[in-house]
């Protein structure tokens, strides 16, 4: 019968050794004797393997075989070097490989010219006259052909030209046909030289041929012809990018040039290694590719006031960050070509023949040109955002915040997948398969590449969310924002929706949200143990909530009154006696500007009851007090032709819920009676109205002869015949004692209103 600890160890043994070969057992030593352990252990032998060890025999094999394991990880350990060091040893190799440049300059001409005889070693002066004449046939037919075909398509562009200066899509149109035109005349040319080439040429022929047209002439033209929609450099009429006409043609020659040169390296490599000149013996290439690089460099240096143009294109609405990138990016082509080249330098100085194929098939050029082309993919990312974003949602500022808002939203989207893109071919470059290896186990470089999925795809879903939301709210707000004339009195403007004031708490928890949600997955994704932050969150949670109960209570009465939709932003209400527009809201508190200005932060928690003065309707009631001869039916008929008058009006009409009317005698005091009007109005329109009701009233009055009653103190003098003999003394009396008459009735007016 097997013991469970033996059969573990003794399995643990045979998969350790995996080979070695030990004496028999002699259990007469005292000693634990090496025991024999077959490569291929089948459950029989592992059975009679177990019944002849000892325990003891079995711990020996086990210490001999993990103190060998204990050595060669000391030694590995002891070979790893640390980084200081690396980079010592790969500074020193590139200082060799320089050297190597410096002593190989002699060979640099001569071997050039071995290539070259050994060329026409090969075909004989006569066969290699032969194949420069048949290339150069050949390109001519395919030449003839291209301008052929361009003729009989020379109505591709009629009618396109008549686009004007601000039509985007008719410079497109006109661009994208020329640019097609172009591409379709390049492909019968190809297909002619490729016809003519297989017919005419010998496979050793095609094999010099072939990389002499590809890398001299189809690349070179294929550039130009996407230069030539990009820059249009002979006609400016219909360029797609902000650059003047000078900076435009001379990128457009330099750009053309640069490829030549491009190619022309390439080529010549290629033709070194057909004629056995390896890329060591002259080290041409380190030649051409320097060369290569500091054109760019001239390049960027020369225009960079054109590339700034360029980068920072037409849009009105560019920030300080666009405005840094324009002026830059110059300076940022110079230090990539310059990265580019040293890390040309690093891969040629390690000398892998994988590394060097790539180098050969131009990976660090297509690099380059990725790099390159990224913030010109940005300003082109902005140029179409600011074509095909839809037009504004209303008028004022808080649609044009709103706008801007959008438009940055759709900018930031677009730039995340441009880095991908950029990302992506250059791993295509390289031969990189970034799904293999965020998919690996070991690598780790996966767990980075998974990080910054994820962070990518959280950042993405956060700006899809804060775009929904941000249009939604400037839909809702500019549909309620309130018009110029409209006064913010006492007593309630009107409000916002209810989208309106839930939005902005919903777009700052989703934020959160998402940012926590994506944080902790990608730490997950970088091999850390995110248990215990979700612990220690769960215990800070808790601790706050015993600790903070206000906060929670502030909290908990904030989400119920927006439950109950008891306010809005910009209500008029009165929360225990502080009154104010809702000018604010946040998770835990509100904030009341009072019509005076000041601004009252009042937590959730803390509301005992809200009174909401703009919701629905409003109820106005006006007073007017006139003599006690005046004829109260009179004075409903000109209120009710006030309130006719105004509910035809296009200016006042759309504020009225129901129109000015009479109440009819509402009171009399000693001075005459109190007739009283009212009207249903809108939240926020009330205050405009009752001015204006104001100033009808009075012009209506004066015109039918109708006077405001004004208040009187009389005062009963005895002897009155005898008035114009009153002394000083007696008229002072006479002034106080209708002064203290005046303040009594007030005094008393005021009582009864309270």
């Amino acid at each position: 019968m097997f013991h469970p600890i033996r059969l573990f160890l003794a399995l643990i043994s045979a998969v350790l050794l995996s080979g070695p070969v030990l004496a028999q057992v002699t259990s007469t030593s005292s000693a634990p004797a090496p025991v024999s352990i077959p490569e291929d252990l089948t459950p029989e032998q592992v059975d009679d393997l177990v019944a002849r060890m000892s325990d003891d025999q079995v711990r020996a094999i086990l210490l001999e075989r993990l103190d060998a394991v204990a050595e060669k990880h000391a030694a590995e350990a002891a070979d790893r070097e640390d980084p200081i060091t690396e980079l010592n040893e790969i500074w020193a190799e590139m200082v060799a490989s320089w050297t190597h440049v410096a002593v190989t300059v002699p060979n640099l001409f001569t071997a050039q010219v071995k290539a070259v005889d050994n060329f026409v070693g090969t075909f004989g002066s006569v066969g290699a006259l032969t194949l420069l004449g048949l290339i150069l046939s050949v390109l001519v037919a395919g030449f003839i052909a291209e301008k052929l075909f361009g003729f009989l398509t020379r109505n591709w562009l009629s009618g396109v030209e008549a686009a004007d200066e601000n039509d985007l899509w008719g410079a497109v149109r006109y661009l994208f046909r020329r640019f097609c035109r172009e591409i379709a005349g390049l492909v019968v040319f190809y297909v002619v030289i490729r016809a003519l080439g297989r017919g005419l040429l010998t496979p050793e022929q095609l094999i010099y041929a072939a990389p002499f047209v590809f890398y001299l002439i189809w690349i070179p033209r294929l550039g130009a012809a996407a230069s030539r929609f990009v820059l249009a450099p002979n006609k400016p009429h219909y360029r797609l990018v902000n650059i003047d006409d000078h900076w435009a043609k001379y990128l457009h020659r330099n750009l053309i040039g640069l490829l030549i040169l491009i190619g022309f390296t390439l080529f010549i490599i290629h033709f070194n290694e057909l004629n056995g000149i390896t890329p060591g013996e002259t080290r041409i290439g380190f030649w051409l590719n320097a060369a290569t690089h500091i054109y760019i460099g001239v390049i960027a240096w020369k225009a960079r006031e054109g590339l700034s143009q360029m980068m920072l294109g037409t849009d009105p609405d560019h920030t300080k960050f666009d405005e840094e990138i324009a002026h830059y990016y110059p300076y940022f082509a110079i230090g990539v070509s310059a990265v580019t080249w040293l890390l040309v330098e690093f891969l040629v100085a390690q000398r892998n023949p994988i590394y060097l194929h790539m180098l050969v098939q131009g990976a660090h050029f297509k690099t380059m040109f990725w790099l390159l082309i990224a913030p010109a993919l940005d300003t082109l990312i902005r140029g179409l955002v600011r074509h095909l974003q839809p037009p504004m949602l209303g008028e004022g500022p808080v649609a044009e915040q709103a706008y801007k808002s959008t438009k940055r939203s759709y900018i930031r989207i677009g730039r995340v997948l441009a880095g991908i893109l950029v990302i992506l071919m250059v791993a295509r470059a390289w031969d990189l398969d970034l799904r293999e290896i965020a998919g690996g186990r070991e690598e780790s470089g996966s767990q980075l590449i998974q990080f910054f999925i994820i962070i990518a795809v959280g950042y993405i879903l956060n700006e899809v969310v804060s775009l929904w939301i941000n249009r939604r709210l400037a839909k809702e707000q500019t549909a309620a924002e309130q018009s110029p004339d409209e006064e913010a009195g006492e007593g309630g403007g009107s409000g916002g929706s209810r989208l309106a004031t839930v939005l902005p708490l919903l777009r700052v928890t989703a934020q959160v949200a998402i940012a926590v949600i994506f944080i902790l997955l990608g730490l997950g994704a970088l091999g850390l143990d995110i248990t215990p932050l979700l612990a220690g969150a769960g215990i800070l949670g808790l601790a706050i909530g015993f600790g903070a109960q206000k906060l929670v209570s502030d909290i908990v009465g904030g989400i119920f009154f927006l439950i109950d939709d008891a306010f809005r932003v910009g209500e008029y209400v009165d929360v225990g006696g502080t009154t104010g527009t809702v000018e604010k809201i946040s998770i835990r508190s509100m904030q009341l500007r009072h019509h005076r200005g000041p601004v009252h932060t009042i937590p959730y928690g803390e509301i005992q009851k809200l009174t909401n003065y703009s919701r629905d309707w409003v109820i106005m009631k006006l007073k007017f007090t006139v003599p006690f001869d005046t004829d109260p039916n009179k004075v409903k008929k000109i209120f009710k032709k006030i309130g006719a008058e105004m509910m035809a009006d296009e200016t006042h009409k759309d504020g009225f819920l129901q129109p000015f009317k009479s109440q009819g005698v509402f009171d009399f005091d000693d001075v005459g009676m109190i007739i009283r009007g009212k009207f249903m109005a809108k939240p926020g329109k009330q205050f405009t109205l009752r001015k204006e009701i104001f100033n009808r009233v009075k012009a209506a009055f004066k015109e039918n002869g109708i006077d405001f009653a004004r208040r009187e103190v009389r005062v009963a003098i005895p002897g009155l015949d005898d008035a114009e003999h009153v002394s000083e003394e007696q008229k002072a009396a006479i002034g106080a004692a209708a002064g203290d008459a005046v303040a009594q009735q007030a005094q008393q007016q005021q009582e009864v209103k309270k």
